[in-house]
Formats: C-alpha cells, sequence, structure tokens
C-alpha cells in the first residue's frame, strides 16, 4: 500500500488508532468533568492555576483546563513513543475531528477553516498574501492591535498599498452603537477594498457591533461589482470563547482568532474562517502538508485547506483543541457567555462605585465582552498591577503600543463571584 492510500486508508476508518500507543497502562479513575451546573466544578477544572492567586489576566494565555490538559498528554505520548507510526495513522481522522470541532463550535463548514497557531499567524497569512489592484486601499483603524497594524504595514510596503486608519470612537466609555456605525460608514471609500477591524479591543475593552458594522459594509457593496467589492476582516480573539454566535451571523468575511484565549484550548491554536467565495482575496504564502492525508488532487483542495501553513507542528496542541470545544459544549455557548458577562458588569460596577477610579470599559455588555479598563487616579497602570499581585490578583496593563494606557481586569471562567470582590476592593485600596 503506497503512502497515499494508507492515509486515505485511515481516514475512512473515521476512528483514532494506536491507542496501545497513547494509553500504555492503564490511569485511575478521574471525577467528571464539569457541566457548568456548578461554577466551582468549572474553576476546579483549571487545577494547576496556582491556587492562592486570582487571576485576572487569563485572556493574555491560558492556564490548561484539566480535560485539554489530558488530551494533550495523551497524544504527546503517544508521539513520544512513536511519532511516525502514530502520526502516519492518525493524521487523517485527527486533522479532519479538529475541523470539524471548530467548524460545529462557529456554526460553519469544515473545508471554509484553515489551522494556524495563533491570530498573530491567522492575520500573517491573510494579509500577507492579499491580491489588490493599485488603486485599492485598505481601511483599518487606530484601535488594533499592533500585529495587525504591522501585517498590514508589510503588505502594503510590498506592493505599496494605501492603508488608511480611522477612530471609531474618542473617549471609550461614552462609545455608541451608533457613533461606530457612522463613522465607519462616513469613512468608506470607492476604493476600499478591504476593512481590517477587530471585535474586542484589548487597549479599550470596548467590543464593537460587527453585526451592524457588516450591514454598513453590505450597504457600501450594493452597488458594487465583485471585483470591487469592500471586504470585513475581523480579529475575533477576545470575543471568540466569551460571545454567544455563530459566524455566519456576524456578516463579516473572514474571521480571524486563536484557541488559547477565551476558549481555554491548547496554547499555539489558532484558525481562520471565510465562506468559499471569499477566499480568493489572499493567496497562500507558506505551503500546506494538507496533501498528506486529504484524498484530492491539490488542485482540488479547498482554499482553506491551501491556507493552512503546512510543516511539523505541535501535533498534541492542535489535535487537543477538540477537548476545549468539547468543554464549551458541555456548558453551552449561551451559559458562558452569560457567565462572563455577569461577572464583568459585576466587576464595572464595583469600580465604578470607587472615588478614585474611572472606569474605560463601556458599561453595557452589548460594547464590552471580557476585559475592563481602569485608571486609579494618581497611579500609573504598572504601580496598579504591581499592587494588585502583592495581594495575589493578576491583573495585567495595556501594552506600551497603544496610545493610552490603562490597568485591567477580565474575569473568565477562571473566576468566582468572591474573586470579582476580592480585586474590587483591593483596588479600592490603591
Amino acid at each position: 500500500m503506497d503512502r497515499r492510500a494508507f492515509l486515505v486508508g485511515s481516514a475512512a476508518l473515521g476512528v483514532v488508532r494506536g491507542t496501545s500507543l497513547a494509553d500504555p497502562q492503564p490511569k485511575p479513575p478521574q471525577p467528571a468533568h464539569p457541566s457548568g451546573d456548578s461554577w466551582e466544578s468549572v474553576r476546579a477544572e483549571f487545577d494547576r492555576a496556582a491556587p492562592d492567586k486570582i487571576h485576572m489576566a487569563s485572556f493574555f494565555l491560558v492556564s490548561h483546563p484539566r480535560s485539554v490538559r489530558e488530551s494533550i498528554e495523551k497524544h504527546r505520548d503517544a508521539l513520544d513513543r512513536d511519532a511516525f507510526t502514530y502520526i502516519e495513522t492518525n493524521i487523517g481522522p485527527l486533522e479532519k475531528a479538529t475541523r470539524a470541532a471548530a467548524a460545529a463550535y462557529l456554526g460553519a463548514k469544515p473545508d471554509e477553516i484553515a489551522m494556524t497557531d495563533s491570530t498573530t499567524q491567522g492575520l500573517g497569512i491573510v494579509y500577507g498574501g492579499l491580491e489588490l489592484r493599485p488603486n485599492q486601499e485598505i481601511l483599518s483603524t487606530t484601535h488594533d492591535h499592533i500585529v495587525t497594524q504591522v501585517a498590514l504595514d508589510m503588505r502594503a510596503a510590498r506592493a505599496n498599498t494605501k492603508v488608511r486608519r480611522i477612530a471609531l470612537y474618542e473617549e471609550p466609555s461614552r462609545a455608541s452603537a451608533d457613533e461606530i456605525a457612522s463613522r465607519l460608514a462616513k469613512a468608506i471609500k470607492p476604493e476600499t477594498r478591504i476593512i481590517a477591524l477587530t471585535w474586542v479591543h484589548s487597549g479599550t475593552g470596548v467590543m464593537i457591533p460587527i453585526r451592524a458594522l457588516a450591514d454598513v459594509v453590505a450597504k457600501a457593496n450594493a452597488t458594487r461589482a465583485a471585483a470591487d467589492r469592500a471586504l470585513l476582516f475581523v480579529d475575533g480573539v477576545h470575543g471568540f470563547g466569551n460571545q454567544d454566535f455563530e459566524v455566519n451571523t456576524l456578516g463579516c468575511d473572514f474571521f480571524i482568532t486563536s484557541g488559547h484565549k477565551w476558549l481555554f484550548g491548547p496554547r499555539g491554536t489558532g484558525l481562520v474562517w471565510a465562506p468559499p467565495d471569499a477566499w480568493p482575496i489572499t493567496k497562500p504564502t507558506i505551503a500546506t502538508m494538507d496533501p498528506f492525508w486529504r484524498p484530492e488532487p491539490f488542485d482540488k483542495l479547498p482554499a482553506a485547506s491551501l491556507m493552512t501553513p503546512g510543516g511539523f507542528h505541535s501535533f498534541e496542541h492542535r489535535w487537543a483543541l477538540t477537548a476545549a470545544f468539547e468543554m464549551h459544549r458541555r456548558i453551552g455557548k449561551a451559559k458562558i457567555a452569560a457567565r462572563v458577562r455577569e461577572l464583568n458588569t459585576r466587576c464595572k460596577q464595583g469600580l465604578a462605585k470607587l472615588k478614585r477610579v474611572k472606569l474605560v470599559t463601556p458599561m453595557s455588555p452589548e460594547l464590552s465582552a471580557g476585559i475592563i479598563c481602569f485608571e486609579v487616579e494618581g497611579k500609573k497602570p504598572e504601580d496598579v498591577v504591581a499592587a494588585l499581585a502583592a495581594k495575589g490578583i493578576i491583573a495585567s496593563a495595556t501594552p506600551k503600543f497603544y496610545p493610552r494606557a490603562y490597568a485591567r481586569l477580565a474575569p473568565s471562567l477562571m473566576t468566582l463571584e468572591a474573586d470579582v470582590d476580592r480585586s474590587v476592593a483591593a483596588v479600592a485600596t490603591l
């Protein structure tokens, strides 16, 4: 049997083989993974996170929950024992399973999804491969993370494409959906081909109304030819895992994210989603390895497959991403979104009552997600973070590449009500 036939035959089985490699010895029974009936049981899933600390910066890079860690360890053990046989036998079923889990979570199709190692890599491959005419421009904002800015500027420098940036709001705490939509509508020009936005701004905590902005873009496209249509790209990383949505309902053309933030998936995982008619705007810059396991001829591969960077990845992390999606399925996307909203509202309301604290992030849950930015009168953000750390509370400050610096708290699935109250009380003493 040649290599392709072997891989295709393995994929057709639809099961993961080689379990004797992954589980050489029986393991003691483990407690059942939580379903969300008790938020304390969900918190207990993060059993490696320091128990003497309150984790208010988990959006930065996750502590793996137990189910994810166990899945990583299973694949890692098998790879350590016999990497060649494990990959040859399982790459097809496991790659399919990962894409299927991502698609089920997003409300998409598996072949609409390119797998990556991070949001940064996803932004790099889609923006780096953009095919634009000389008279077309990229429209972005002043609120985006530096990786979006750099990826767009690098693309522009290579082809002398114009990148224009606008502010969607001036004062984050007073931002409104109408203002944001109006500013975008006024900024779109006939030559605007790419609109690059970020769903949740990590520099202010503002969550922009993507669906309303997609409607603005659709209105601008109403009289345009297909080759001139403005395409909406969204860095969705800080809404992915804490908002209840299906990607088709957002109205965007591209959605770029990672699995190692609010989804609490394995570190070093990410994805890009786009429908088939949107993918042609960008071309691959890194060769794919999907032909190792896909039965189709190379020229018949889906565009998302071609856009999946190849090479040897941390396969144990990519394949364990299914465990993170399963955790969210067990608990429920709507339930998780409601929980994060409840905790963040509790935290914002507590901070807003403090005389020396200025809340930067909007109070409205429609314009905020899980990141809360604030200022303490007379204190630098880094001093606030250090003072909270001395009290066992892990907060963060906005990176220095943002125009304004703020302290940040971010309640998540690792957080209980008492953690929020203790954090607010600690801020009150600063």
